[in-house]
């Protein structure tokens, strides 16, 4: 699922000047007036209008593949904690062998391609799992490799969606697109995952796995030939450990981008303690079956298509840096109340509110994540910068996975979901103690020297040797 934005009705904007532009204008309109898209809307545009389209699609597919795939593990093949965790940790792996080489292939291809052809491998990749509980080939190890696939081609097509936004929209506008973009998965979010809690205790969950599939198919379809333009490089002088060198350089010398990958780092590992638990904790702990698990998830939808919708508001009233301290405490606080109410009507409310302030939380922190480091970095440093940042930030995902599981498994449910909490409170407060993230009230912008020294680090960087494709 990908994130697009284009710029005002009329040709798509592919650069723009940093700058923030604000409506100056108070008059109160009426409350229908609001229902109808701003003259200068991102989804005017068609080529956005099509990626949303994408990515709502996508999205549906997700709420099922989010539901059914841990439910296959822990009610069909009944996984213990550390199973559900090393499942989550497996799906990690990838980021952490192949991100730094594959931004540096990226920067050599067009994005577009490597995208749709992600799409349809995921696919695939998920036909397999009904495939073999049809042919009794299905068991934890099965699962492991499917996991271990399809975070294996997210490294290269996820960093490859992220780069397409930037060439379809202006960099002043990558908080709001990627808010919208927020707002298409959302809105699949809210009613997801009651559709897909039913289809799942109706046909089981492998077999519900093929409609994410068949969405993906679609998705792909939509997105196979969109007109976007990107520089094609040189590559006479292109040389892989040199170009790997010149990512990591640029991201270390980013006081920016550094101190973002800490805390967005710190914020992914407990939220990857938690992802392995939080079906355990339903089914098991809770004694919920597929349909109220998927209800549960409504809440999950409910709080990321609020976020998405107010999320430009948020980040522009409080700043990019500030809005995702915010999202990191909100959900370091959602994952402390399983901890205090663990059993029961009130345990189930309390499950259903941790899901709603994730999603608040999770929207909040990469809408502007996910600006704020797109739009201090040169167009041909995009991306060795994406997947040296993926990888920076999914380091500590991992042994997160891993620990969340063993805490579960020995310490009980409730509380690994509580210390992920305590956790993330913990490093929410210490991120608001740095300066630089305090500072970050409005998007940056390239500096001269900057883009003078990416211009040099890019791939053979001859004067008038690049094209638009």
């Amino acid at each position: 699922m990908l994130s697009k934005d284009a710029g005002p009705p009329g040709p798509v904007s592919h650069r723009g000047n940093c700058v923030n532009n604000k409506n100056a204008s108070t008059q109160r309109l009426p409350w229908w007036q609001h229902l109808r898209l701003a003259p200068d809307d991102l989804l005017r545009d068609a080529v956005y209008r099509r990626l949303w389209t994408s990515i709502l699609v996508s999205s549906v597919g997700g709420q099922i593949t989010l539901l059914a795939l841990p439910l296959t593990a822990a009610l069909l093949l009944h996984a213990t904690p550390s199973q559900m965790g090393l499942l989550t940790a497996v799906e990690i792996l990838p980021f952490a062998l192949f991100s730094l080489p594959s931004g540096v292939w990226l920067d050599r291809v067009r994005k577009l391609p490597v995208y749709v052809a992600g799409e349809l491998t995921i696919a695939a990749a998920l036909v397999s799992v009904p495939l073999a509980w049809w042919l009794g080939w299905l068991g934890m190890g099965w699962l492991y490799g499917v996991g271990f696939l399809i975070g294996t081609v997210s490294t290269t097509a996820g960093s490859a969606a992220q780069i397409v936004l930037t060439q379809v929209v202006a960099r002043e506008r990558l908080v709001e697109a990627h808010a919208k973009n927020a707002l298409a998965s959302s809105s699949a979010d809210v009613a997801g995952p009651g559709a897909a809690g039913v289809l799942i205790r109706l046909v089981g969950a492998p077999l519900a796995l093929l409609v994410d599939a068949l969405m993906l198919v679609i998705s792909a379809a939509i997105l196979r030939g969109l007109p976007v333009i990107e520089p094609r490089p040189d590559q006479r002088d292109a040389h892989f450990w040199r170009d790997l060198g010149a990512g990591l350089r640029f991201v270390r010398r980013q006081p920016v981008l550094m101190t973002l990958a800490m805390v967005v780092g710190g914020w992914q590992f407990c939220n990857n303690a938690v992802m392995g638990l939080q079906i355990l904790h339903a089914s098991r702990g809770l004694g919920l079956d597929e349909r109220a698990i998927g209800l549960c998830y409504v809440g999950l939808g409910l709080g990321t298509l609020v976020t998405s919708a107010l999320g430009n508001r948020v980040s522009q009233r409080f700043g990019p840096g500030p809005t995702i301290v915010i999202g990191s405490a909100a959900c370091g606080l959602g994952w402390l109340l399983p901890a205090m109410a663990p059993t029961g009507t009130v345990g189930v409310l309390a499950f259903a509110l941790m899901l709603v302030l994730t999603g608040v939380g999770g929207v909040l922190i990469f809408i502007n994540f996910l600006a704020l480091r797109q739009a201090v970095t040169p167009e041909h440093l995009l991306g060795r910068m994406t997947s040296t940042m993926r990888w920076l930030i999914l380091l500590p995902a991992g042994p997160g996975a891993l620990l969340g599981g063993w805490l579960g498994e020995h310490w009980g449910l409730p509380v690994a979901l509580g210390a992920a909490g305590a956790t993330a409170l913990v490093l929410a407060a210490l991120a608001w103690r740095s300066g630089v993230i305090r500072s970050l009230r409005t998007l940056p912008c390239p500096e001269a020297d900057e883009l003078s020294w990416g211009a040099e680090a890019a791939l053979g960087a001859v004067p008038g040797a690049q094209s638009s494709s």
